[in-house]
């Protein structure tokens, strides 16, 4: 996902702060330190392994589903090995 941000004030601050420092490489680095503190602190994504791979999953769906693809039978899958 690519997603452009503007801060003033208070987070610009913040992130400024966070670089000079040194906590952060850089802002991006900074906010994506902040999304992680998020989720140690209220347990959005509880089990992050299973959510990733969900994710993936997802993801590879949709794409097969767009281009008619279809996940293959294990006969299928297996017959060229033996």
């Amino acid at each position: 996902m690519r997603t452009t941000l503007s801060f003033e004030g208070l987070p610009e601050l913040i992130l400024e702060k966070a670089v000079e420092l040194g906590l952060a490489r850089s802002k991006t680095d900074a906010l994506r330190m902040g999304i992680f503190a998020l989720n140690k602190e209220y347990h959005l994504v509880k089990d992050i392994e299973e959510a990733m791979v969900a994710r993936k999953l997802e993801l590879e769906e949709e794409g097969m589903k767009a281009s008619g693809e279809k996940y293959l039978s294990e006969k299928e899958a297996l017959s060229k090995y033996r």
